[in-house]
């Protein structure tokens, strides 16, 4: 186990991603020796003012991951990467179309991860994965991690929560932590808030379904607290504020998301945070 204080090497895949560039900063204010990668050239100089020392890795290529894992010898892996950035509106009536290669990266990407990590003995590992809409719609509203999945997810979501549900077992019986992020919001370029700006957001039945949400710095935040706990672990990272469709939509619009509430649940023991939901 890490504890709070150590310091460690951490290889963050997808680190100039909405999350891996709020992460960074943050692992580096703890004293971390961080790096990051990102999937171009362009990016690198970003990531250095960002504090980490960068690479160009393709997370689905298996050879270069390996090669990128061995010669950063990290203590830990943290994997963030995915392929959403600039998707513009989201397409909920194909949803696995748009979602097809962060489905690729949750699947083969976490496959070449871990099997890089196995080989050059890191010794932990954290992933990206999710928490909205994946539970079996029984029982009360609430949903902790050890509620089932729903058995029959929608049809047009069903590889993407495959996916996410193949990383969750995989992560985990490696014996790392799988976190299962509440929907993000806080970036000024999120394609759901021009939908809903749009009106192009669809609302079913008369807006009662609720949805949990987190900021990307709580969950940068929780991710590096999650550096600090041993796994297999699979944790819900939510704010402490699930509301229903008809109170958050008309809130998100002309803003970059819900307004932000001011108690948050993302942290672990050892949060400074009051009110921590862990």
């Amino acid at each position: 186990m890490t504890r709070e204080g150590d310091t460690i090497r951490v290889f963050v895949v997808g680190a100039s991603g909405v999350i891996g560039s709020r992460l960074v900063p943050q692992l580096s204010e703890r004293g971390h020796d961080v790096v990051g990668t990102a999937r171009s050239p362009g990016k690198a100089e970003r990531l250095r003012r960002l504090g980490a020392e960068p690479v160009v890795l393709d997370a689905l290529d298996a050879r270069a991951v390996h090669e990128a894992v061995a010669a950063a010898q990290p203590d830990a892996i943290v994997h963030q990467a995915t392929a959403l950035g600039g998707i513009g509106d989201p397409d909920f009536k194909h949803f696995d179309r748009i979602f097809a290669q962060t489905n690729r990266l949750r699947s083969e990407g976490t496959d070449n991860l871990l099997a890089a990590a196995r080989e050059v003995g890191v010794g932990k590992f954290v992933a990206q994965s999710n928490a909205n809409h994946r539970y079996a719609r029984e029982g009360g509203p609430v949903k902790s991690e050890d509620d089932p999945l729903d058995p029959e997810p929608p049809g047009a979501a069903r590889e993407s929560l495959a996916a996410m549900a193949r990383l969750d077992r995989a992560v985990t019986g490696e014996g790392g932590i799988a976190l299962r992020y509440g929907i993000f919001y806080g970036d000024p370029d999120d394609g759901m808030v021009e939908a809903v700006g749009a009106r192009k957001f669809p609302i079913v039945g008369d807006g009662g379904g609720v949805w949990s949400f987190i900021h990307l710095d709580d969950a940068a935040a929780a991710t590096v607290l999650a550096l600090e706990h041993d796994g297999p672990a699979i944790y819900n990272v939510v704010d402490d504020e699930p509301s229903p469709t008809r109170e958050w939509l008309p809130e998100s619009r002309g803003s970059s998301g819900p307004s932000r509430p001011g108690v948050s649940r993302a942290c672990l023991p050892g949060c400074s945070r009051a009110r921590c939901r862990w």
